[in-house]
Formats: C-alpha cells, structure tokens, sequence
C-alpha cells in the first residue's frame, strides 16, 4: 500500500497543486497482505479492476466517510458515559481545566479512549493468567 508524499499543501479545494508531483513511499508488508488478499479473492479483484475510475474513487472517499462517522460515533459514546456520572465529569473537567474550551471535549474523549484501552489490556492481561476452570 502507497502512501502520498507531497511537501507542498493543498490547495484550497482539498486537492494538491498541479504543478506539484506526488511521490508514493511503499510498505511491504502491507503490499503482501494485499496481495495475499488479491490472491484469495479473484473475483472481488476482477471486480475492483473492471469498477470505473470514478467509481473507485468515491468508493475510496466513501470509506474515508465511514472511518470518521466509526470515530465520532465511538467519541460521542464516551462522553456520553463520562456525562452520566458526575464524578467522572469532574474529575476529566480538572484534567483539562487549563485548556482552551474548544480543545476540551476532544482531550477529554481521547484521554477516556486510552484509560478504556489501559482497562481493557490490563483485564485480558489478567484472564491469561487465570488457570483454567477458575472463574470471576
């Protein structure tokens, strides 16, 4: 898989300047998971390679719009469950508290991501270790 590689910004449209080339760095790993992926699925590939180049690419943005819809779904949950306990709500609220306002909602929704990732490896860490039959 490419990644583009530009040194200039983009332009106001979202696209980059015409005059300015863009360079492809290259991961080989994930070149050899799709290519393991092409391998196993023909038909899927048939299909990608004969889609029109328009098609392909809204279906490209199209996934773009869905990782980001995935995100703020999954951001507007957590402060949910963080508005719903009034302690929590004020313990986060002190985290941030010298931030500027507009920049607190979104710290305050990534520092709860990572402690539920912390909690989350730390018990599966502990189920691990639990020797067979013993339960909770």
């Amino acid at each position: 898989m490419s990644k583009p590689k530009t040194s200039a910004p983009p332009s106001a449209g979202g696209d980059a300047a015409p005059t300015d080339k863009m360079t492809f760095r290259t991961n080989p790993e994930v070149d050899a998971k799709i290519d393991a992926y092409i391998k196993e699925n023909p038909k899927y590939w048939a299909y990608v390679q004969a889609m029109p180049r328009e098609r392909m690419e809204r279906s490209l943005v199209l996934n773009e719009v869905r990782e980001l819809d995935r995100q703020q779904r999954i951001r507007e949950g957590v402060l949910k469950q963080i508005n719903r306990n009034p302690e929590m709500k004020r313990a986060y609220d002190l985290l941030v508290k010298d931030l500027p306002e507009d920049q607190k909602e979104g710290v305050i929704a990534q520092i709860a991501r990572s402690a539920r990732r912390a909690v989350a490896r730390t018990q599966g860490q502990q189920q691990q270790q639990r020797p067979e039959g013993v339960g909770v």
